[in-house]
């Protein structure tokens, strides 16, 4: 129920409570007035008694006063009275009583307006306010009202859709709220997650720091340690060398004057002792010893490998076998380096060498009684280091068999094959590039036949092999137990490791 309707049942009560009050009031008026009617008419009577005759033409009985009874009663009149009232009334006037008989008409007063209704006898004049009144009062009240409420609907309609546009962003807020809070979950379940990372990491992390760090420094501690002694001991070494050096250095091999860019050329100019010599292949390039053979076939060998008593391990990595390796020739009493010592002249000058024109190729060899055989290939290069030094021969003579470009005789059909060495690339233990298994480090040729050379799968001569003495040797011997002694297997077979090899380069041309 709304405000005003809330006001209208009140109104309404209180109208019916006034009536009722009215109602009795009025009832009450009534009997007064008849009373007061009823004294009217007696004393128009006693003043008819008292009229004279020339008035009524009758006697008139005076009833208007009361006689004094002589000698018990007496009357005063100036007793005192206290003054009237002369404000607070609660009645309005009375309205004229009408004339009676031929008594002059007096003019009805108009009464102000008082908020009553007019009774049906002039006389009651205005009676207290009554339903119709507050009807009236409240159709007033409505007027002023409902002009009120004209001026208030405009604010209402602008505070309606003020209320409306609030509605609406506080709507917006609510659901951009919503929005946010979703993201902020999501946030908050990313974050979750992401912690829960961080803390594996942290606790992997702490594992690692507390168990694996400690033991990889006392580990590197160690190696620490070793890296000091070994400092130490290159220091002495360096310390020593110093020491030798301090008395001025005499040459053991005195290097003979001729010299050429290689041994047949110091053949052709005079140099036809056999030993060590310079020689300079390219201008551009330094030059470097090397042990010339100015008697074997006429001369003009340039050693290129030489084995004769296993003081020089062949067992070397690949940029050892690039430059060389090994002592060239010492002097055996003579007074100048006569007798060759165990060396490889280094992969880049034989290519360079062999490079340099049509080049043949002398392999000597010598069992443990002395016997000696030969195989020679008028045929003979090496190519450079990008194609890992392949090697190409061909035109094989001598005694010893064409290992090169036949393999191995004790083996037939693809296991022969798997031991030819022509067209095959230069292996070390470091650089497989054999033809067993490429890639796989377990099966590297190199590696179990002790040395560096042009492996295929694997051999049928190994002259860089593991030196020993003796000659024959056994699978139990052998470290892999392969046959990785210094072989030529179409001479002495798999387990003879020669006691003595060597390989040695001239110019080739048909005239010799």
């Amino acid at each position: 129920m709304s405000g005003r309707e809330k006001a209208v049942w009140t109104v309404c009560d209180k109208t019916n409570f006034i009536k009722y009050t009215m109602k009795i009031l009025l009832l009450v008026y009534l009997c007064v007035y008849v009373a007061w009617a009823q004294d009217l008419e007696f004393d128009n009577e006693e003043d008819d008694d008292l009229a004279t005759p020339e008035s009524n033409g009758t006697a008139v009985d005076a009833r208007g006063h009361r006689p004094l009874q002589k000698g018990r009663e007496t009357f005063t009149g100036n007793r005192y009275a206290p003054p009237p009232v002369s404000s607070g009334s609660r009645y309005r006037g009375r309205p004229t009583p009408a004339p009676v008989g031929g008594r002059q008409m007096k003019e009805k007063v108009e009464q102000p307006e008082a908020g009553g209704c007019t009774h049906a006898s002039e006389e009651m004049g205005v009676l207290c306010p009554t339903g119709c009144d507050l009807k009236t009062t409240l159709l007033k009240q409505e007027r002023n009202v409902k002009r009120s409420i004209d001026e208030l609907k405009p604010q209402v309609n602008d505070l309606s859709q003020s209320s409306n546009t609030v509605f609406n962003y506080v709507n917006g807020i609510s659901n951009s709220l919503r929005e946010r809070q979703r993201l902020s979950n999501d946030n908050s379940r990313v974050v979750s997650q992401y912690t829960d990372r961080v803390e594996e990491q942290h606790t992997y992390i702490k594992e690692i720091v507390d168990t694996v760090f400690p033991s990889n420094i006392r580990l590197l501690q160690g190696v620490l340690d070793k890296i000091k002694l070994k400092i130490q001991k290159l220091e002495k070494a360096i310390q020593a060398q110093r020491d030798e050096c301090k008395t001025p250095c005499k040459t053991k091999c005195p290097i003979p004057v001729v010299s050429g860019k290689e041994c047949e050329d110091i053949f052709r100019r005079g140099g036809v002792d056999s030993q060590m010599y310079m020689i300079q292949p390219d201008a551009f390039y330094p030059p470097y010893k090397v042990f010339c053979d100015q008697a074997s076939q006429n001369g003009g060998w340039l050693l290129i490998q030489n084995r004769l008593d296993g003081s020089v391990d062949f067992g070397r990595r690949w940029d050892e076998y690039r430059r060389g390796f090994g002592n060239i020739a010492f002097d055996s009493g003579k007074g100048h380096c006569a007798t060759p010592g165990e060396y490889w002249l280094g992969n880049d000058r034989i290519s360079q060498l062999t490079k340099m024109g049509p080049t043949e190729v002398l392999i000597e060899m010598e069992d443990w009684t002395g016997a000696k055989v030969h195989a020679q290939y008028n045929q003979f290069t090496v190519q450079s280091e990008t194609s890992n030094y392949v090697l190409a021969v061909g035109g094989y003579s001598g005694n010893a068999g064409n290992c090169f470009l036949e393999g191995s005789l004790e083996l037939f059909g693809e296991n022969r094959t798997m031991t030819i060495h022509n067209g095959m690339m230069f292996s070390t233990y470091d650089r497989d590039n054999d033809n067993w298994t490429p890639g796989n480090p377990t099966k590297q040729c190199s590696k179990e036949d002790g040395g560096g050379w042009w492996y295929n799968r694997c051999h049928s001569a190994n002259p860089n092999g593991r030196y020993y003495i003796g000659g024959a040797y056994t699978r139990q011997m052998a470290k892999h137990g392969t046959d990785d002694g210094v072989v030529w297997m179409n001479w002495k077979g798999s387990w003879y490791s020669l006691k003595a090899i060597s390989m040695k380069i001239r110019p080739y041309f048909a005239s010799r």
